[in-house]
């Protein structure tokens, strides 16, 4: 166990480039099963999920190795089709490979995924998705027992919500359903368009990510594909929400400011200065955060979840009052208790949230509860006064990688220390 140590109120300078997105490489690389052969993946950050999904192969029977950024998996020994619980609680994407091992073998065995608790976040869309699409599957005391064989077919699917994972699942699995597979309602998340990128490149023929309509021409063969991620945009909006917390002025390199208006229009209304081309972002912070308008977490392209801790963290230190207002999950407020040790004010009633700013935190001992409320108190930490000790960083290490070492680079003084 380890924890970091952050004396905050150093503004932050410099340029720093953004790791590949975790939420696109995830997929990505349980695509690679979908055809014998190697594939490689570029930009592909050494996460802890990237590791368990890594693992995850291996146990199927394919081979991988990792140079630096690059990630070479060969899927031509692909023998097995059952991942054991042990794997699959280690993070909710597990789920993936329900799809793609679906198209490639006929049939998958897998328990219920893990994750940071966040509330219910059932896999019903995944099930209906893949059952309407031919399979048959038993559900045994939290065991998935999938077959499709020759019953996998391609037909029109209507998710009644825009879920990003059976979106991804659909695609995935209707790669090996001959005929046409029409999905309705799609997520547009750009992680999907990436997933499409990457089935293209693969020899599959996919159409329409990045919009409610994505269309699958299933049964074509495959072959295996080399594919560079994009980068994270998520780990980005991280970056700026803490140069905007502890002012001074960050460059993101490898950050697409199209996939991230919804955060930048909100940074911009609390006050930073943002200038932007096609891959790059630059923000200045030269004063206290200003309040801005209602936040409302929405699918793409509206202001995403994971990003509703991080600026919330911003802006408890700063002045005026923002309400957030949580449209997505149940329960991803767990970081509020832990900002209020740090002097923060804000009042929760179930999806609501209002933030006063305070004008400036105090460095205090906090723990992180999930992946994004533990990056919220790394923001909040560099923008305090005083020392601010964060413990339980495995839920960090998921989603960031090197976070110190970058921050470091940026001119925060931040230490990783055992416990």
């Amino acid at each position: 166990m380890s924890f970091y140590r952050i004396e905050g109120g150093r503004p932050l300078s410099g340029s720093l480039s953004v790791q590949g997105a975790k939420n696109s490489v995830l997929p990505i690389l349980a695509a690679a099963v979908l055809a014998p052969g190697q594939s490689v993946i570029h930009n592909c950050p050494d996460l802890s999920d990237v590791s368990a999904t890594l693992d995850i192969l291996r146990l199927l029977g394919c081979r991988t190795e990792r140079e630096g950024d690059t990630v070479l998996v060969d899927a031509s020994a692909l023998c097995r089709s059952d991942i054991p619980d042990r794997l699959m609680r280690e993070m909710r994407s597990s789920v993936i490979f329900l799809g793609a091992l679906l198209a490639r073998l006929g049939e998958a065995e897998l328990t219920y995924p893990g994750g940071c608790e966040l509330g219910p976040r059932p896999i019903d869309l995944h099930l209906s998705a893949l059952r309407r699409l031919g399979a048959e599957i038993r559900e045994d005391q939290g065991c998935l027992r999938c077959q499709g064989g020759g019953a996998l077919r391609g037909r029109e699917l209507c998710l009644n919500l825009p879920s990003v994972g059976a979106t991804e699942n659909a695609m995935l699995a209707a790669c090996g359903c001959p005929g046409v597979t029409l999905i309705q309602g799609a997520a547009r998340e750009p992680e999907i368009v990436d997933l499409q990128g990457f089935l293209r490149a693969m020899g599959a023929e996919v159409s329409g990510a990045g919009t409610s309509v994505i269309t699958i021409r299933g049964g074509v063969p495959l072959h295996p594909a080399e594919h560079c991620v994009m980068g994270d945009r998520i780990a980005a909006a991280t970056y700026l929400c803490a140069a905007a917390a502890a002012g001074g002025e960050v460059e993101l390199t490898r950050a697409e400011p199209q996939t991230l208006t919804a955060v930048l229009s909100a940074l911009e209304e609390a006050g930073c200065r943002l200038t932007s081309g096609p891959d790059h972002i630059l923000l200045e912070s030269r004063g206290p955060l200003q309040s801005i308008p209602t936040v409302r977490t929405a699918p793409y392209p509206g202001f995403p979840t994971d990003g509703q801790a991080i600026l919330m963290a911003a802006l408890t230190g700063g002045q005026g009052t923002t309400m957030f207002v949580e449209n997505m999950f149940d329960s991803r407020y767990g970081h509020v208790d832990e900002l209020r040790r740090m002097g923060a004010d804000i009042r929760v009633d179930g999806r609501v949230a209002v933030v006063t700013g305070v004008g400036r935190l105090h460095g205090a001992a906090v723990r992180s509860t999930d992946l994004r409320g533990g990056a919220a108190l790394v923001v909040a930490g560099l923008g305090a006064e005083g020392s601010t000790e964060v413990s339980d960083l495995h839920h960090i290490c998921r989603g960031y990688e090197k976070l110190p070492q970058n921050l470091r680079a940026l001119g925060a003084d931040i230490q990783e220390l055992p416990d």
